[in-house]
C-alpha cells in the first residue's frame, strides 16, 4: 500500500505546499472561478448553450497567442476574443439552430487564426499548453484582481436580470410576446458567458474547461427543478472540486486542472447513476 502510494507522487511536504502563497493564489483565484461557472451554469443548460461555452474557450485561443506575439498580457487577448466572439454569437444566433452554425463557424476562423499566429513565434508554446491546460498554480495577484472584478460583474448582472433572464430563457416565445427583451437578454448573457469562459480558461483551461463551467450545473438540475437551488449546488460541487483538487494536488503531485476536472465528472457520474436506478423509466434529459 505504501508503494501505491510513493508511485502517486505522494509528498511529505504537503502542508508547506498549501500554505504556500503560489497555493494561496491558487485557492483563491479557483473559488472566484467556481463562484462564477456556479451563477452562469444553471443558464447555460436551461438556454441550450454547453456547446456555445465549449466553442468560446476555443475562440479565445487566438487572442491569448496573438497577444503572445504582440508582447501583450495574455488574459487580455484571451478575454476580448471570448467575449467578441461571444457577442457575435449572441447578436446573429436568435435562434438555437442558428446560434449552433454561428457558433462553429466562428471557431472554425478563430482556430485558423489561432494556428497562425501559433506559426509565427516559436515562443508560444508554453502560451499554447497553458490557455489548452490551464496553469491555476500560476495564478498572480493581478489576476486575481481581475478574477474579482469580473465575478462582481457577473453577481451584479444576474442579480439585475436573473427573472427576466428566466422567464427568457425557459419560454422565449411568450416571453418575447409579453414585452422582455429576448435579443438583448441574449447578447448580454453571451457576454457574461465570454467573461466566465475568459476566468476558467486560466484556471483549468480550454481543453477541460466544459467539466467545470458546464458539468456541476448539469450535475445540479439532476438533483433539483428549482433554478436557485440548483444554482447553489452547482456552485458547492464547484467549490468543492477545486478545493479538494488542490489539496490531492498538493498531496499526490497530480496536475490540479486533472484532479479538480476529475472530482467533477466523478460527481456527475455517480448523481447520474444514483438517479437511473431510482427513477428506471427516467429519461434522458
Amino acid at each position: 500500500m505504501t508503494t501505491t502510494v510513493l508511485a502517486l507522487g505522494y509528498q511529505d511536504n504537503w502542508w508547506q505546499i498549501l500554505s504556500s502563497a503560489f497555493m494561496r493564489n491558487a485557492l483563491i483565484g479557483g473559488t472566484l472561478v467556481a463562484l462564477a461557472a456556479g451563477l452562469i451554469g444553471y443558464f447555460i443548460i436551461v438556454r441550450n448553450t454547453a456547446f456555445a461555452a465549449h466553442a468560446l474557450a476555443h475562440i479565445g485561443l487566438p487572442g491569448a497567442t496573438g497577444a503572445a506575439l504582440l508582447g501583450l498580457p495574455v488574459g487580455l487577448g484571451l478575454g476580448v476574443f471570448c467575449v467578441g466572439g461571444a457577442l457575435v454569437i449572441g447578436v446573429m444566433g436568435k435562434r438555437a439552430d442558428d446560434r449552433e452554425v454561428i457558433t462553429g463557424t466562428v471557431l472554425a476562423l478563430a482556430t485558423g487564426f489561432g494556428l497562425f499566429f501559433n506559426s509565427l513565434a516559436t515562443k508560444n508554446s508554453s502560451t499554447l499548453t497553458n490557455v489548452l491546460f490551464g496553469n491555476l498554480l500560476a495564478i498572480t495577484h493581478q489576476q486575481l484582481l481581475t478574477f474579482a472584478g469580473f465575478l462582481a460583474v457577473i453577481a451584479v448582472t444576474m442579480v439585475i436580470v436573473y427573472r427576466p433572464l428566466l422567464f427568457a430563457s425557459v419560454n422565449p416565445q411568450v416571453a418575447e410576446a409579453k414585452g422582455v427583451p429576448v435579443r438583448m437578454l441574449s447578447v448580454l448573457f453571451m457576454a457574461l458567458l465570454g467573461v466566465a469562459v475568459t476566468m476558467a480558461v486560466q484556471a483549468v483551461g480550454t481543453l477541460l474547461l466544459f467539466a467545470l463551467v458546464v458539468t456541476p450545473a448539469a450535475t445540479a438540475i439532476m438533483l433539483t427543478a428549482q433554478p436557485l437551488a440548483a444554482m447553489a449546488i452547482s456552485t458547492v460541487i464547484g467549490l468543492a472540486s477545486v478545493w479538494l483538487g488542490l489539496v490531492a494536488s498538493a498531496v499526490f503531485n497530480l496536475p490540479p486542472s486533472f484532479v479538480i476536472v476529475t472530482i467533477a465528472c466523478l460527481t456527475w457520474l455517480v448523481v447520474w447513476t444514483v438517479s437511473r436506478i431510482a427513477q428506471p423509466g427516467l429519461s434522458r434529459r
